[in-house]
């Protein structure tokens, strides 16, 4: 489908207004991450409610206006529901031991983990103590309510990608002693903040043929992750049939696809006195360990050239770990142009909840 924007992003203008615009950028590979005030990024006011829509009520006007401060592209509020892919990559099937399944491994993330690009990720109680983990994935956003549909035409209800973290609590979802016999992925990656998405959305038909993207995990320099996005079992368009067999995918919902194989399983020190206190609430400690995620778009390898007129620069959500100072970012490079990365903010703790 073919929304009237290219890209998509949601802001406070300098004037104090919140809205959503289609950003005006000063070079090719500027990283919409990187704006604050002083950048005075401009970016067109898209006018209409529906973000999605392609009947000409959604309109991108004339008025340009001054970036103060970035947000995430989605609300909750936006989002019906996240569904997830589990073990979709041969790789990481191969590393975990098991066999290829038959068809996708699906669990849910609500609405509530949906993440505003710039806040803090909070690691409940429950989820704390050598728990919490990064999944940097790229994820698909469906433009139109989709039931029954062919893998021949499910591009056609892709209206964006962007990329996300599926944030995870490794105890919960795989130690018998919390998870019970099997592993469960629900509760373990449903609390509130544990998807950063965004901050920018990137018109489908930018990024072209998601098959071609490059995966790359790197840790503090140490590439973790690499591997094309044609490692999927199940593809984009596969998972956009499959999962609306016999059920809508509502407009707007949001299918994240899976991440690679070597995950390494980021331990949480138990928590130190000497942490600092959010002053707001004495119960949240601030942690300050970062990774660093990115995507690019790559055949065989090889990062594409940059083909002139198709940058589509992002930068979105975060998390960070107590421990040492490390970044999370996760992004995509079309034809060598970042689609998006997300990078590390300050990470709470919450100790009460």
């Amino acid at each position: 489908m073919h929304v009237p924007w290219q890209r998509l992003i949601r802001f406070i203008a300098s004037d104090g207004r919140l809205l959503r615009g289609e950003p005006i950028l000063p070079y090719d590979d500027f990283d919409l991450g990187e704006t604050t005030e002083a950048t005075k990024l401009r970016a067109k006011v898209i006018r209409g409610n529906d973000v999605y829509d392609t009947t000409g009520a959604l309109v991108v006007t004339d008025e340009v206006v001054v970036v103060k401060q970035l947000l995430g592209p989605l609300t909750p509020n936006d989002v019906p529901i996240l569904r997830c892919v589990g073990l979709n990559y041969a790789t990481h099937i191969r590393e975990a031991g098991r066999k290829p399944p038959p068809f996708p491994s699906i669990f849910f993330k609500p609405n509530t983990t949906v993440l505003d690009h710039g806040t803090d990720v909070v690691i409940p109680k429950i989820c704390q103590n050598d728990q919490a983990d990064y999944e940097g994935e790229l994820c698909v956003i469906i433009g139109k309510d989709a039931k029954d549909v062919p893998v021949s035409e499910a591009i056609d209800y892709i209206a964006a990608y962007t990329c996300g973290n599926d944030v995870s609590s490794r105890k919960l979802q795989r130690d018998p002693a919390f998870a019970g016999g099997v592993p469960q992925w629900g509760f373990s990656k449903g609390f509130d903040t544990f998807a950063p998405l965004g901050p920018c959305l990137v018109r489908s038909d930018l990024v072209g043929d998601p098959q071609t993207l490059l995966l790359r995990t790197i840790v503090d320099g140490e590439e973790r992750q690499k591997e094309l996005i044609s490692d999927l079992l199940f593809n984009c368009a596969y998972l956009v049939s499959y999962l609306s067999s016999g059920t809508t995918l509502q407009k707007g919902s949001v299918i994240m696809t899976g991440t690679p194989g070597d995950i390494k399983i980021t331990a949480l020190e138990s928590l130190p006195y000497d942490c600092p206190l959010n002053a707001q609430d004495k119960n949240t400690l601030y942690c300050q360990k970062y990774h660093k995620i990115e995507i690019f778009k790559a055949k065989g390898g090889t990062v594409f050239p940059v083909s002139p007129g198709l940058s589509v620069t992002s930068r979105l959500g975060f998390i960070i770990f107590h421990g040492d100072n490390r970044q999370v970012t996760v992004g995509a490079i079309p034809g060598g142009f970042l689609l998006g990365r997300t990078t590390g903010y300050n990470c709470h703790q919450n100790k009460s909840r």
